[in-house]
């Protein structure tokens, strides 16, 4: 698929396409006229991405856990320094917390259209 097309499927815009391409984060195959080509595993790919920045992580620390994504038992860092050891960490402990949070809400909208449902 064209750069257009992974971006109406993604919700991303082209400019973020690139821009990800440009910090490593996707490489697409480039056509015989120069056109960027992606393949299907590219949606999940970059709703990935996406959800890691949301979720505040920087590019290159993105850059570096995409492979564990796929296969976590073929990953092996050479360069994992204790700090961003520390920064997953804290990262995994933020999102934890926000899952929980949402949850909760959830299940307040829920017994909430189920008491509305009731009347």
């Amino acid at each position: 698929m064209r750069i257009g097309e992974l971006a109406e499927r993604t919700g991303t815009s082209r400019r973020l396409l690139r821009y990800y391409e440009e910090q490593g984060l996707i490489t697409p195959q480039r056509c015989a006229n120069g056109y960027r080509a992606y393949g299907e595993e590219f949606v999940d790919r970059v709703q990935q991405i996406r959800g890691l920045l949301d979720a505040g992580l920087p590019t290159r620390i993105i850059r570096e856990i995409l492979p564990c994504l796929n296969r976590p038992r073929d990953i092996h860092f050479t360069d994992a320094t204790p700090e961003m050891l520390a920064l997953l960490e804290r990262e995994r402990d933020a999102m934890t917390r926000r899952i929980e949070l949402l949850t909760r809400n959830r299940d307040a909208i829920g017994a909430y259209l189920a008491a509305v449902r009731d009347r």
